[in-house]
């Protein structure tokens, strides 16, 4: 696995994130994926659930029609800093690749704080197109305690 087009990926995802282009961040994902947002203590425990979960393109896509036509919520922003991929493995052309993140949100009032840090866990693979998408992306905080509605994706 070409670790300059993770690196794109995981800016791909970020940038879309952080720069309120919701609707692209689906993209980044195949048609059927995993998406879970959980915490290092849960992952620990072996508990499964997640706080934000999705098996498909189609949920995500749902989560950002949600976030801009129906969730109510304090208007906020985030910013990734993304370090640098490790892949794990690689099995069948799926690479396990692991990538850690910090989160800083920034509130309506210009308020910046440290909203999250963890890592990604993600299954790697080409699309037919030839790009890298997520089979998976499980988002593993180290914290398990968020002070606001999760309503964007971390």
């Amino acid at each position: 696995m070409d670790a300059t087009k993770l690196v794109e990926l995981n800016a791909a995802y970020a940038r879309a994130i952080d720069n309120e282009k919701f609707e692209e961040w689906p993209k980044l994902f195949h048609e059927t994926c995993l998406y879970k947002l959980t915490t290092a203590e849960n992952i620990a425990k072996g508990y499964e659930a997640g706080i934000m979960y999705a098996d498909s393109r189609a949920m995500l896509e749902d989560r950002v029609s949600a976030l801009r036509k129906a969730n109510i919520y304090e208007r906020h922003r985030y910013r990734h800093l993304v370090g640098l991929p490790v892949v794990l493995g690689q099995v069948n052309g799926a690479a396990d690749v692991e990538t850690p993140f910090l989160i800083v949100r920034i509130m309506r009032d210009g308020v910046m704080d440290v909203f999250a840090t963890g890592c990604y866990l993600d299954k790697v693979t080409t699309s037919d197109e030839g790009a890298l998408r997520f089979a998976e992306r499980i988002v593993v905080c180290d914290g398990g305690r968020f002070d606001t509605l999760v309503a964007i994706p971390f």
